[in-house]
């Protein structure tokens, strides 16, 4: 029983939900983060779609069980391995399925549509398009958007179109850089594994890899330069001015970027260079560098938006 309990656990991959503070993005930079109403509200929006991806990843293993099985990882995944019962795993995902999909209108509509289309989405990828060249990757980013703008719905706030842009090439970035590295790790069982593999070219993925971390860095320099320049608070203001600095007023989010710039560039050494980029959310946990860039850019982030400001 312990064994099934920590397969069911396992399988519903709780280190994937990473992925899902993508929702809170727009509590951070609608300027609500301190709103308590806009807190629990993007709370719950969270850990709906942790329930959702967790009944999204019981169904794809179940589709991918073969497959896994040639894996030199993903063979020991507990529905490959034979400890999670193929019928125990279907019951379980439809069950995340119909409670939260309506448990998520309670937020909005807009909200319910995209965990709606969310979960159509993943199925299908699951069971077709993850086997179609180019679409595969596409839907892995849409994904990713889909968490950010339910966030936005969520909480009714508004995001301009540069951080949707930014949004979509990080996503595609990561998502490129992940059939990289599945295309070096697999190597001659890269067929049997992921037949889509077979159609993606070393130069296509380098290719396109080079093309979306430029697009990721180069779409969020817009977003942030196009930003609203931030009225420094008084004290600051009076200690700039003392100080004979032109910076009371100024676009300070134009202060992230370059720590943006050294993500991408880390992120470009380890799929080239550790060759560690499949699983993307194991690489922000484990690599120190990288993490302690992103909590960098998050820290600045909150005390341009609500500390600067006067």
């Amino acid at each position: 029983m312990a064994q099934l309990l920590w397969g069911i656990i396992k399988t519903s991959r709780p280190r994937q939900w990473i992925k899902n503070f993508a929702v809170f993005a727009a509590l951070i930079f609608s300027g609500t983060l301190f709103d308590q109403s806009n807190q629990l509200k993007t709370l719950f929006a969270f850990l709906i779609f942790c329930g959702i991806s967790s009944a999204v990843y019981f169904l794809n293993d179940v589709f991918d069980v073969e497959r896994d099985r040639l894996h030199p990882f993903k063979r020991k995944r507990p529905i490959a391995s034979g400890v999670v019962p193929i019928p125990l795993a279907i019951t379980i995902s439809l069950i995340l399925f119909i409670v939260l999909i309506p448990l998520s209108f309670t937020l909005s509509t807009a909200f319910f549509l995209a965990v709606l289309t969310y979960s159509i989405m993943q199925i299908f990828y699951s069971a077709y398009l993850k086997q179609v060249i180019l679409l595969d990757v596409m839907v892995i980013a849409a994904g990713f958007v889909l968490r950010v703008y339910a966030g936005v719905w969520a909480i009714d706030a508004h995001l301009n179109v540069w951080f949707l842009l930014s949004v979509t090439s990080f996503a595609l970035f990561l998502a490129i850089g992940k059939r990289r590295s599945e295309l070096t790790l697999m190597t001659t069982q890269a067929a049997k594994h992921r037949e889509t593999l077979l159609h993606y070219p070393e130069n296509l993925l380098d290719i396109l890899t080079a093309m979306f971390a430029n697009s990721t860095w180069l779409t969020y320099a817009f977003f942030a330069f196009l930003q609203p320049p931030i009225v420094a608070r008084q004290s600051l203001s009076n200690f700039l001015f003392d100080l004979e600095l032109p910076f009371s007023e100024a676009k300070y989010l134009m202060a992230t970027v370059p720590i943006v710039i050294y993500a991408v560039m880390r992120y470009l050494y380890i799929i080239y260079e550790k060759k560690e980029g499949e699983s993307p959310e194991r690489v922000i946990l484990t690599d120190t560098p990288l993490l302690s860039t992103v909590l960098l850019w998050l820290i600045l982030v909150v005390g341009i938006i609500y500390y600067l400001r006067g």
